[in-house]
C-alpha cells in the first residue's frame, strides 16, 4: 500500500522540475507554467471533495482499481498535448483521479490495530513523501534521455501495472457509512464544523503544504536560473534531499502513538519557519539551499503525519469523510502556495518567493498558537506565553 500511495501522488509531481523545460516548449511564461503545478491540485481537490468520500461507501479495492486505471489515461492525455489547453486538462483530471493515495491512506489505518495505527499510517505515508519528492528525480532523469513527453508515458504505463498488482493484493473491504452520494458530501462538510480537531488540524496542514508547495513549484526557477543553470536530471536529483521527510513521517507516528502530538506540532511549526532562513542564502550557496530543503521537508511531514494521527482518532466510521475534510483544506494550501510562488518569483524573484514561505509559516505558528489558548480556555486551564 504504501508503494501504491507513493506512486499515485507521484503523478502531480512529475511536471515540477520541469516546468522550465515545458515552458520553452509551449512558449510560456514563468507564472504561466506554474499553473501547471496549480491545475493538479486544484484537480486534486475536487477529488477529494467529490470522489474520496465514496471510500466510505463502495467497496474499496474496486473503487481504488477503477481509479489508477483511469489515471494511466488521463497521464497519456498529457503526454500527447499538443497545447497549453490539452495539458492542464490533463493534469486537471489526473489530479483529480488521483485521490487514489488518500483513500488508501484511512484504507491501512482501518486494517491496523489501535494502538499500531500511528505507525501504520507513518509507514503508509513514507511512501507519499517518497512518491512526491522522487517523482522529480526520476521525471528529471527520464526527461534527460527523452524529453518531458517520455515522463507521462512511461508513468501511464506504471499506472497500468500497478491497476493489476492492487486487483490481486489488496482485500476487500466496504465502507459502512450507509448513507446516500449527496448525504455523504453533506456529511462531510458537516464534520468540519462539528469537530474542532479536524478544524484547526485542516487549518495548519492546509499552511504547512503551502510552505511546501511555495518551495518546489519555484525551485526549478531558481535551479535553472542564472545562479546555478542546472539541467532538467539535476534539478530533480535534489529530490532526493527532500526524501528525508520519509524520515518524518515514520517518527511522527511513533511519537503520535506515545501521545506527543504537542511536541511533534510545536518543533514541527518552528522547524518549518526557520527552513526559510537557509532557504534564502540558498539563492547562491547550495548547502544552505539543501539545509533548507531537507528542515522543510521534516517539518511538513512532522504537522502532516501528527494531524493525520490525531484526525482518523475522531470518527472511526468516517475516515473517508474526515480524509477528504482534511484533504480538501491541505490541497487548497498547495494550490494557494503554487500560484503564490509563481507571482512572487515573477515580480521580486527568490527572496520574493522565500518571504511568502516565511509568512505563511509564521501564520502557520500563529494558528497554532491561537488555538492553544482557545482550548485552555474552554478547559478553564492556564496558557503558556
Amino acid at each position: 500500500m504504501s508503494v501504491a500511495v507513493g506512486l499515485c501522488v507521484a503523478s502531480n509531481y512529475y511536471a515540477q522540475p520541469l516546468l522550465d523545460t515545458i515552458a520553452h516548449d509551449l512558449h510560456l511564461s514563468s507564472a504561466s507554467a506554474s499553473l501547471v503545478v496549480t491545475a493538479a491540485q486544484v484537480g486534486y481537490v475536487l477529488g477529494l471533495v467529490l470522489v474520496l468520500p465514496l471510500g466510505d461507501l463502495l467497496e474499496r479495492r474496486r473503487l481504488v482499481c477503477a481509479l489508477t486505471l483511469t489515471t494511466a489515461f488521463s497521464l497519456a492525455l498529457t503526454a500527447s498535448a499538443p497545447n497549453t489547453a490539452l495539458l492542464l486538462a490533463g493534469t486537471t483530471l489526473t489530479g483529480l483521479l488521483s485521490v487514489t493515495a488518500q483513500i488508501l491512506v484511512p484504507f491501512a489505518a482501518d486494517l491496523a490495530l489501535p494502538e499500531q495505527r500511528g505507525r501504520t499510517v507513518g509507514t503508509v505515508m513514507s511512501g507519499l513523501v517518497l512518491g512526491m519528492l522522487l517523482a522529480r528525480t526520476a521525471s528529471g532523469a527520464l526527461a534527460s534521455f527523452g524529453g518531458w513527453r517520455t515522463v507521462y508515458w512511461v508513468a501511464a504505463s506504471v499506472m497500468l501495472v500497478l491497476t493489476a498488482t492492487l486487483h490481486r493484493v489488496l482485500p476487500q473491504y466496504r465502507g459502512g457509512a450507509g448513507l446516500r452520494y449527496g448525504q455523504l458530501l453533506r456529511s462531510t462538510g458537516r464534520l468540519l464544523i462539528e469537530e474542532p480537531v479536524l478544524r484547526t488540524r485542516s487549518a495548519i496542514g492546509m499552511l504547512a503544504f503551502a510552505c511546501f508547495s511555495v518551495l518546489w513549484t519555484s525551485l526549478a526557477f531558481l535551479l535553472s536560473g542564472p545562479g546555478y543553470r542546472w539541467s532538467d536530471s539535476e534539478i530533480g536529483l535534489l529530490g532526493l534531499a527532500g526524501a528525508a521527510g520519509a524520515i518524518a513521517a515514520q517518527a511522527a507516528g511513533r511519537l503520535a502513538d506515545r501521545g506527543r502530538t504537542t511536541l511533534t506540532t510545536v518543533t514541527s511549526a518552528l522547524l518549518l519557519l526557520g527552513s526559510w532562513l537557509a532557504l534564502v542564502l540558498g539563492a547562491h550557496l547550495l548547502a544552505a539551499l539543501i539545509i533548507g530543503i531537507v528542515v522543510l521537508d521534516l517539518a511538513h511531514q512532522g504537522v502532516h503525519i501528527t494531524n493525520q494521527s490525531l484526525i482518523y482518532a475522531l470518527r472511526p466510521d468516517a475516515r473517508g469523510r474526515i480524509t477528504s475534510a482534511y484533504m480538501t483544506c491541505y490541497f487548497i494550501g498547495g494550490a494557494v502556495g503554487s500560484a503564490l510562488a509563481g507571482a512572487a518569483h515573477a515580480y521580486a524573484g527568490w527572496n520574493g518567493v522565500c518571504t511568502v514561505g516565511a509568512a505563511l509559516a509564521l501564520l502557520l505558528c500563529l494558528v497554532w498558537a491561537a488555538s492553544t489558548r482557545a482550548a485552555g480556555r474552554a478547559l478553564n486551564l492556564p496558557t503558556t506565553p
